[in-house]
């Protein structure tokens, strides 16, 4: 297994593994480079559906969320895509997922299926470098502190995922997702403190309100997508990325319209998070 960096603070390619058959020690160590980086990038995967399962098995539990439609025909897989006609996509802002569960997720597996001749990049940033940014004053103040996230605002109907290609397949069934977590987290494996505040699905600080809580929590966006902290995966065909859902942020860019992409997204089970 090899490894080389894709940025300064996060992200890795690896070769020399073939994820269907991987187990065992070169498993763990995989694994071990994922936490450490936030991302790992593999090339020239030949992985069916069922392979991408079984791999995913092999790392853990999977979540299924129950507000995506699972529309790839592998009840395990939500299938992320844009059709050609279809202006907004899936990811397009700076998110984490998961963080309006009780338990968030550990990370995701994602595989390339089809892609557009160029664009649809997805770029990842260090929430342990964003953390290491913040003054000891402010990391003082935000170890403190712990903060609302919810996914109501994005599945619900007239939410930003009905304007998606999920239009039209979402369950309709009641939303009702909350869940209260530190806003600064240690990594359960490295024992890294991180940034736990998101974009997409942290609404407020608990205790404050959102007027309140919007000026700090627009600081902390800015900080956590500062360009140094990036690193931007260009997908190729046979392309999986692994991400670390509690150390990272990702963006899905939406630069190919026109064009069709669709990727299959496994999602792996977390462990309670704490300061």
């Amino acid at each position: 297994m090899h490894q080389s960096p894709l940025a300064e603070h996060v992200g890795v390619e690896i070769t020399g593994v073939q994820m269907a058959s991987l187990e065992g020690e070169a498993l763990d160590a995989l694994k071990q480079a994922v936490y450490r980086n936030g991302v790992a990038v593999l090339r020239d995967q030949d992985l069916s559906p069922e392979q991408h399962i079984a791999f995913a098995k092999r790392w853990g539990g999977i979540d299924v969320n129950p507000f995506f439609p699972t529309n790839s025909g592998w009840p395990e897989i939500a299938e992320v895509r844009k059709a050609e006609s279809q202006k907004n996509n899936i990811g397009g802002g700076w998110h984490t997922d998961h963080s309006f569960d009780q338990v968030p997720a550990m990370g995701s597996i994602l595989v390339a299926r089809e892609l557009p001749p160029e664009g649809g990049d997805t770029l990842f940033s260090s929430m342990g470098a964003a953390y290491d940014a913040l003054s000891d004053g402010l990391k003082q103040t935000l170890s403190t502190l712990r903060a609302v996230h919810t996914a109501d605002h994005i599945y619900q109907p007239g939410g930003y995922y009905s304007q998606t290609d999920l239009a039209g397949e979402m369950t309709g069934q009641e939303l009702s997702t909350r869940a209260v977590h530190p806003v600064i987290i240690r990594h359960p494996v490295t024992g890294r403190k991180l940034l736990y505040v998101n974009g997409a699905f942290t609404t407020h600080f608990e205790g404050w309100t959102r007027a309140e809580s919007l000026p700090l929590l627009k600081y902390l966006y800015e900080l956590g997508s500062r360009d140094e902290f990036q690193c931007r995966v260009q997908w190729q065909p046979g392309s999986v990325a692994i991400w670390d859902n509690r150390a990272t942020w990702h963006l899905a860019m939406n630069d190919y319209h026109g064009h069709r992409r669709v990727m299959h997204r496994i999602t792996i089970t977390g462990e309670p998070i704490g300061a």
